[in-house]
């Protein structure tokens, strides 16, 4: 009897997503779903609420116990909300798959737009893309620290923490909240990767790798790649905000993408296409950067 064990944290999105995995994978090789097993993992980024991520080590927060019990052996492979995940990856851990991209917007929750959030509005979030986008947009915004699982983050907006929150479209949808307005991408740009579960293996592992491929969604892995390899173009870390998108239009990528100061207040934005993502992102990032204002270019290292 197949056994495959599927690595996951503990959140009610990451099951979620896990099961989404388990089910996929189920159907495609015809297995049942005892066949695969769900282990949960539970990381720092989990444990730690209280501070914003970029406080307190980033996005390794999210992968480094999963990354440990992959390469131990323990799982046979790692399920990942991919904007979630660090952009230089260990060489022993492999992108194995990713399924179909959600939708992916971000979704405000407290107003029927920004625009309507009353003068001098609080919002809770822990992006500083989101932050950055919100004040470029209402430089009278207030925001307040935001963390935690999305029933959290709503249960804090309904104690009156603040006034709205920002949640991504595809989470909320998962989990069967249909609460907020969906932004327009011409208002507000998603963070790189967002609404994509990305599956993890170890490199060397090509069985678990050929079970995997099964799955692969292509159009969003390429697009996602895309989006990373700009995150690395722009060595874009927690603390910078950024916000990029791809997609394709048959073989073609095209990616549009903005830096922001923290503020908000300067901003830069721009788009390139082409066949090759990793090209498309490394040139855009170049001109990104030429073109940033100082109080953005500061935030990033290219």
């Amino acid at each position: 009897m197949t056994h495959f064990r599927l690595g996951t944290r503990g959140s009610p999105l990451a099951l979620v997503q896990a099961h989404l995995v388990r089910d996929t994978l189920a159907a495609a090789h015809g297995w049942q779903h005892d066949d695969i097993e769900i282990v949960v993992i539970r990381t720092t980024g989990d444990k730690v609420q209280d501070r914003a991520l970029a406080e307190i080590g980033g996005k390794a927060l999210w992968t480094k116990e999963l990354d440990r019990a992959l390469l131990a052996g323990e799982i046979d492979c790692a399920v990942h909300s991919m904007k979630d995940v660090e952009t230089i990856r260990p060489e022993t851990i492999a992108i194995a798959a990713m399924l179909p991209r959600a939708d992916v917007r971000d979704r405000l929750v407290g107003a029927d737009s920004i625009a309507a959030l009353r003068p001098n509005a609080v919002v809770g979030t822990s992006s500083p893309r989101r932050a950055a986008q919100l004040r470029k947009l209402r430089p009278d915004l207030a925001t307040v620290l935001f963390r935690g699982n999305v029933d959290t983050r709503l249960a804090k907006l309904a104690s009156g923490e603040a006034d709205a929150t920002l949640l991504a479209a595809a989470g909320l949808e998962r989990l069967g909240r249909d609460v907020g307005t969906a932004i327009a991408l011409d208002e507000m740009l998603p963070a790189p990767a967002q609404g994509a579960v990305g599956i993890e293996a170890r490199a060397d592992d090509a069985e678990a790798r050929r079970l995997l491929a099964a799955i692969d969604h292509a159009p969003t892995h390429r697009c996602v790649l895309a989006e990373r390899a700009l995150l690395a173009a722009l060595c874009a870390d927690c603390h910078s905000p950024v916000a990029a998108l791809a997609t394709l239009d048959g073989d073609r990528l095209r990616l549009r993408a903005e830096l922001l100061a923290e503020d908000g207040g300067t901003h830069v934005a721009g788009e390139s296409s082409g066949v090759d993502g990793v090209g498309v992102a490394k040139a855009l990032a170049a001109d990104l950067i030429a073109r940033a204002p100082p109080a953005v270019r500061r935030l990033f290292a290219a």
